[in-house]
C-alpha cells in the first residue's frame, strides 16, 4: 500500500483541495495531517478568537473526513519534525501541502524540504489553494510584482481560474497512525462573545445564503455600516474553510454589479499576497516610508488606550472599535475609519493599530491586516497616501440615522437621527447625563499635526 501524506496550514476544507486531490491521486492512503505550531504562539498569532476559530474548522474537517471514513491526524509540535516523524510512521513517499506567501510560511516550506528530502520524501507544493491567482502569476514589465491594484485589477480579471474540485467521496487513512485529540472550542479562554462558528460547513452555508440574499445588492450596500450588507465570509477565507477559486467562481456564475464588486474585494486580497510574497519585509516595515515620526505606545499612551477601548468621543470610531471587541470581527469600511483616525488624526504607528486588530481579529492574518493599515496609513499602495477619512464625514455618509452607533454605544442610544453622531453638540447637563466622553482631539487639530508631520504645510 502506497501512502501520501497532506499537510493542512490555511486550507481547512475538503472541497476543491488540490493537494488532498493530488495525494489521493498518487497514493492508495492518504493521512491528513495539521500540526500545532508552538512558532505560531511564540510569534503571538494564535490570539484566542482565532485559536477559538480554528478548533470549530479542525472538528469540523474531523467529521467531514470521518463521514468519508478517514479523519483528522493532529500533532503538536515543530512542523517539519512532526510532518517528518508522521511520514516515517506511514511510509509516505509524498507530502502535498498549500502555498503560502509570509515569510514564516517560505521558513517552514525549507525546513520541510530539508527534512523531508533527508528521508527521500518528496514536498509537492500547490498553487491557488489559498489564493484565486498565485502570487507572481501576473506580473508587470519589469517589475516582479504590481504596486498599484487597478492595472492589477485588469490584469488578474482576465486570468482563467481552475474548476473547482469537488470533495473526494472517500478518504482511506492508516489505521496505524497516531494523532492528539482535535482541540474543541470550549478549551480556549477569552474570546470575544459574539464569536462566529467556525468551519468548512458553517461556511458554505453562509456562503449559500448570502448568495441567495446578498449579494445582488452588494454593490449598493457593503459601504452600509449598520446594514451589514458584507458577506462576512473573511473568517472562513482566512482560514481555508472556503476557496477562493470557488467563491469567485460561483459570484461569477451568479453575475451582476453586485457579484463584480463582491469578485473585487476578493482580487484585493490576492493583490496583497502577491505584494507581500515579492516584499515580505512589508509586514513590520514601510512599503513606501514618508519618513514619518509616528507617535508610539510612550507619548500617546493614553489616546492609543482610549482608541483600543472605544472611547475616544467620536461615536463611530468607538462604535467600530467595541463591535471589534465583542465579535472578533469588524466591517471593512468601520475598517478603514479607526485607522485612519489612528493614523492620520492621531498621528500613532500604524504597527500599534495592526497588532491590536491582530489580537482580536477572527479574520487576522499577516497579509491583509498589514497591508490594508499600511494602505490607510499612506505607507503602502495608496496611490493617495494623504488622505484623511474624517469620522463624521464618513458617519454621516456610511451610517445617516445613527443606527450603527445605536447599536454599540448604548450610551449614546436614546438620541435621534444623526444628533448622535455629535454629542458634544447637545447641552451641557445632557451631555454630562449621557456618561460618554468629551471628544478625545478636535479634527481640526489632528489634521494640522497630521500635514505637519507630512510636510505639506
Amino acid at each position: 500500500m502506497t501512502v501520501a501524506l497532506v499537510l493542512f496550514t490555511s486550507d481547512l476544507r475538503l472541497h476543491d483541495h488540490p493537494p488532498l486531490r493530488a495525494a489521493l491521486k498518487a497514493a492508495d492512503e492518504v493521512v491528513p495531517l495539521f500540526v500545532l505550531d508552538p512558532g505560531i504562539h511564540a510569534a503571538g498569532f494564535d490570539a484566542p478568537n482565532r485559536r477559538a476559530f480554528l478548533a470549530d474548522c479542525l472538528r469540523d474537517l474531523d467529521a467531514s473526513l470521518r463521514r468519508r471514513g478517514g479523519r483528522l491526524v493532529v500533532r503538536a509540535g515543530a512542523v517539519a519534525r512532526e510532518v517528518g516523524a508522521v511520514a516515517a510512521e506511514c511510509g509516505a513517499t509524498e507530502v502535498h501541502m498549500a502555498a503560502g506567501v509570509t515569510s514564516y510560511a517560505h521558513h517552514r516550506e525549507e525546513r520541510l524540504r530539508e527534512r523531508l528530502g533527508a528521508g527521500g520524501v518528496a514536498l509537492r507544493v500547490h498553487e491557488t489553494v489559498i489564493t484565486a491567482v498565485a502570487p507572481g502569476a501576473v506580473t508587470p514589465v519589469g517589475s516582479d510584482h504590481f504596486a498599484v491594484f487597478t492595472p492589477y485589477a485588469r490584469r488578474w480579471d482576465r486570468e482563467r481560474l481552475r474548476e473547482p474540485l469537488p470533495a473526494p467521496g472517500s478518504v482511506p487513512v492508516p489505521d496505524a497512525v497516531r494523532g492528539l485529540p482535535v482541540p474543541e472550542r470550549a478549551e480556549v479562554p477569552g474570546t470575544s462573545p459574539g464569536l462566529p462558528a467556525g468551519g468548512e460547513t458553517a461556511g458554505r452555508d453562509r456562503f449559500a445564503r448570502w448568495s441567495r440574499s446578498g449579494l445582488s445588492r452588494y454593490a449598493d450596500r457593503h459601504d452600509d455600516l449598520a446594514g451589514d450588507g458584507t458577506s462576512r465570509l473573511s473568517p472562513y477565507l482566512h482560514f481555508g474553510a472556503l476557496s477562493p477559486v470557488e467563491v469567485v467562481q460561483r459570484a461569477r456564475e451568479h453575475g451582476g454589479p453586485g457579484a463584480d464588486a463582491f469578485v473585487r474585494q476578493v482580487c484585493w486580497r490576492d493583490f496583497h499576497h502577491q505584494v507581500l510574497a515579492a516584499r515580505p519585509e512589508v509586514s513590520v516595515k514601510d512599503y513606501r516610508t514618508r519618513h514619518d515620526r509616528w507617535r508610539g505606545e510612550a507619548d500617546a499612551a493614553e489616546d492609543i488606550a482610549a482608541w483600543r477601548e472605544g472611547r475616544t468621543g467620536y461615536p463611530v470610531v468607538d462604535a467600530a472599535m467595541r463591535q471589534l471587541s465583542h465579535e472578533g470581527w469588524m466591517h471593512n469600511r468601520a475598517r478603514l475609519l479607526v485607522a485612519s483616525f489612528l493614523t492620520k488624526t492621531l498621528y500613532v504607528d500604524w504597527r500599534i493599530g495592526a497588532r491590536h486588530f491582530l489580537d482580536l481579529l477572527v479574520d487576522g492574518d499577516v497579509v491583509n491586516n498589514q497591508l490594508n493599515w499600511q494602505w490607510v496609513a499612506g505607507t503602502g499602495t495608496d496611490t493617495r497616501p494623504h488622505r484623511v477619512l474624517n469620522p463624521l464625514v464618513q458617519a454621516k455618509r456610511f451610517d445617516p440615522d445613527g443606527a450603527y452607533v445605536r447599536r454599540w454605544v448604548p450610551e449614546l442610544s436614546d438620541l435621534e437621527g444623526r444628533a448622535v453622531h455629535e454629542p458634544w453638540r447637545l447641552p451641557a447637563d445632557r451631555r454630562e447625563a449621557l456618561g460618554y466622553p468629551a471628544p478625545l482631539v478636535d479634527l481640526a487639530d489632528g489634521l494640522a499635526r497630521f500635514k505637519r508631520a507630512r510636510g505639506r504645510e
